[in-house]
């Protein structure tokens, strides 16, 4: 798999947003390998001649790689907005009739702040149920071919035997 497949498909589910291009995305994409590898303890290489990650990667994997760069893009989004609303200190002027009305930016960076929230609690779900699926025990200890001793069994046992003798 290419990285600049990933990223095309990154800019298309961002519904081809004006702020970033497809090698943005692929040059996040490039350096964040690395942080994709320590999530899902994988051993993930780029191939810098191709660009192409190998081994490929499963649909999983790349799930967590594109939500990671989707909490990245709303890191980019909170502090555009919040860098702005420092300037913008007139939310409404009315003259004449006319009303000029400017996007409250704090709500926005709200808004912003909620959506990034969303999609971490998503990417730890992501990645609990990857490692969840993906490993399994090495050791199982147990015999099942004994029968178990359980104390409370036998409490109840000498209780009932003890009390077929009194009778």
């Amino acid at each position: 798999m290419k990285v600049v497949d990933i990223a095309d498909e990154l800019y298309r589910e961002l519904s081809y947003p004006t702020d970033v291009s497809i090698p943005v995305i692929g040059f996040w994409l490039r350096t964040n390998l690395g942080a994709l590898n320590n999530l899902v303890d994988a051993t993930y290489l780029l191939n810098n001649v191709n660009l192409e990650i190998t081994p490929d990667m499963a649909l999983e994997e790349k799930a967590i790689f594109k939500k990671m760069y989707i909490i990245h893009y709303f890191d980019i989004q909170v502090r555009s907005v919040l860098g702005a609303a420092a300037i913008d200190s007139v939310i409404e002027v009315s003259a004449d009739g006319a009303t000029v009305r400017k996007i409250n930016r704090n709500e926005l960076s709200k808004t912003y702040l909620s959506l990034r929230k969303e999609h971490v609690i998503e990417l730890e779900t992501l990645i609990t149920s990857y490692k969840r699926n993906k490993f399994n025990p090495i050791q199982v200890v147990g015999d099942d071919t004994v029968i178990g001793f359980f104390q409370n069994d036998s409490q109840n046992s000498f209780r009932n035997d003890s009390q077929n003798n009194r009778s």
